[in-house]
């Protein structure tokens, strides 16, 4: 296990909102010695709670939630949609049917591992995973 870690949205919503679901997620995330994710995730999460409130989920549950994602989010190193990373998205994985965001996020994971060398990526995400793995 890596102490460095690249963790995505999906990681980061599993863990916090199906607790127990994916374990091993949760254990790596809280283990992690230095989370690094996107500004993207932080748009992403923040949606995702919209969409909670707006589903009627209780009121109570959804701040519960938040805070805690808030808090995961105070010990992350958060890295820009640079024009690095947009560059790199555009064309990384042509080969998988990677959608957009999933592209961002690989691309900032691929350049924290040139900058920082062993960085193992978070997600939930079975396209993502899967272009992960092809890296």
């Amino acid at each position: 296990m890596s102490d460095v870690v690249y963790v995505d949205t999906s990681a980061v919503l599993r863990a916090v909102l199906e607790r127990g679901v994916s374990p091993e997620v949760e254990q790596k995330l809280g283990a992690a010695r230095y989370v690094i994710t996107s500004r993207l995730s932080l748009v992403e999460a923040a949606r995702a709670l919209a969409r909670l409130r707006l589903a009627g989920t209780n009121e109570s549950a959804v701040a519960d939630a938040a805070r805690e994602v808030d808090s995961l989010w105070a010990r992350a190193t958060l890295w820009e949609l640079t024009p690095g990373v947009c560059e790199l998205a555009g064309h990384v994985a042509p080969h998988l049917p990677l959608r957009t965001l999933d592209a961002l996020h690989l691309a900032t994971w691929l350049l924290a591992r040139r900058r920082l060398g062993e960085v193992e990526l978070l997600t939930t995400d079975e396209r993502l995973a899967q272009a992960s793995a092809a890296m």
